[in-house]
């Protein structure tokens, strides 16, 4: 079996919630050599993506949702890749919005992110308001990273960058935004720094508003 046929098994296993089979092709990737981010950013992720979809148009519940992130996490640890961690760039504090318990993209953002030299703090799913800004003041962020899968949590994002408003947060602290019910033109009308439509481009995203912040 090639490479490429694993990595296909691997995506459909994991769309179809198989975890059995899911950890048994990629223990053949790895054994194969194939490099851990080549199978996050390609097999995984398309699963992913295809999982969101199916999400989206009611196929899929809040309860195979948690299941794939489940997976997606085994996955992550099985590769040796964690969600949190240090690094020298600036902290992020990342986490999906009150209401939502979306966790696969941003666990990928926040995976990719902390790859790239961020302290990443993952505050999870179904967060409110309250917890986002405690957070940003314990760590000192830089950058505050939401996501929302669902139209109907999005416009809770722009709840939470009115009260970093009101806490005198707003102007150091770049706000970054992304998820399947976001758009460039959603950042904009709330407020937000950026948007991103997937985890490559949230890590160029977030570099290029600490570049300008610091300019």
């Amino acid at each position: 079996m090639s490479l490429r046929e694993k990595e296909i098994l691997l995506k459909d296993s994991l769309v179809n919630l198989d975890e059995e089979s899911f950890m048994k092709y990629l223990e053949e990737l790895i054994s194969s050599g194939e490099d851990p981010w080549k199978i996050i950013l390609g097999p995984m992720s398309e699963a992913m993506e295809e999982i969101g979809k199916l999400f989206e148009e009611g196929e899929y519940f809040i309860a195979e949702m948690l299941k794939a992130a489940s997976i997606f996490k085994k996955a992550l640890d099985k590769l040796g890749i964690g969600a949190e961690g240090g690094g020298n760039l600036g902290t992020v504090v990342i986490g999906t919005v009150k209401g939502d318990v979306h966790d696969i993209g941003k666990s990928l953002v926040a995976t990719m992110l902390k790859a790239s030299g961020f302290k990443v703090i993952d505050l999870g799913v179904d967060v409110d308001a309250d917890t986002f800004i405690r957070a940003v003041k314990e760590y000192r962020a830089d950058i505050l990273a939401m996501s929302s899968l669902l139209t109907t949590t999005r416009d809770y994002m722009s709840v939470v960058i009115r009260r970093l408003e009101e806490e005198g947060l707003r102007e150091r602290v770049k706000v970054l935004i992304g998820g399947l019910s976001t758009s460039p033109e959603f950042a904009k009308s709330i407020g937000a720094d950026g948007w991103a439509k997937n985890a490559i481009e949230a890590v160029e995203v977030a570099k290029s508003l600490l570049r300008n912040a610091r300019a």
